[in-house]
């Protein structure tokens, strides 16, 4: 996938019998999922309209160009949606994008390599940042705050963790 588009929502099925669809998104405001189109779906099609009908227990329920079954909604369940970087507001210096931060090597404050950024996940109370140790080849959550993450360096690709003790093996 290119560096120059983000994913900023999923399909994730059908809702009715008339082609809308439930839409799960990832922008901090969801409605404004709408506002980015174009979207590209991962099969490299373009959505260029999104009409928002409503919502239901954790999705939009919303119009997409093309679909008019449900049988054609229900086969794009799990479909990402992206949208060109150039399309969605700047962010603050202390806020940053997920896909920005995956792949992204973790050291502690001493320097030592403790992985690399597998997945940011969002619970409702605050992200936390799947990291895949290295020595263990475990995944280890940790909660990205400023308290516990002080620097994010995306240009170096590197972060800087000050972890409470025990979330990491010791050696």
């Amino acid at each position: 996938m290119s560096d120059d588009r983000i994913i900023v929502g999923t399909i994730s099925g059908s809702f009715g019998v008339h082609g809308d669809v439930r839409l799960k998104s990832f922008c901090a405001d969801p409605e404004a999922l709408a506002d980015y189109t174009p979207l590209t779906r991962a099969d490299g099609t373009e959505i260029m309209t999104i009409v928002i009908k409503g919502q239901t227990k954790g999705a939009l329920i919303a119009r997409v160009d093309g679909i008019t079954t449900k049988e054609e909604a229900d086969g794009l369940r799990g479909m990402d949606l992206f949208a060109r970087r150039d399309q969605l507001p700047s962010l603050p210096d202390d806020e940053f994008y997920h896909t920005d931060l995956v792949g992204l090597m973790a050291f502690d404050t001493g320097g030592e390599k403790l992985g690399r950024i597998k997945a940011v996940q969002t619970n409702g109370a605050e992200d936390l940042l799947e990291i895949i140790s290295p020595l263990d080849k475990d995944t280890v959550l940790v909660p990205f705050t400023k308290v516990i993450v002080p620097t994010v360096d995306l240009a170096a690709g590197r972060i800087v963790i000050d972890p409470p003790g025990g979330l990491f093996s010791e050696d």
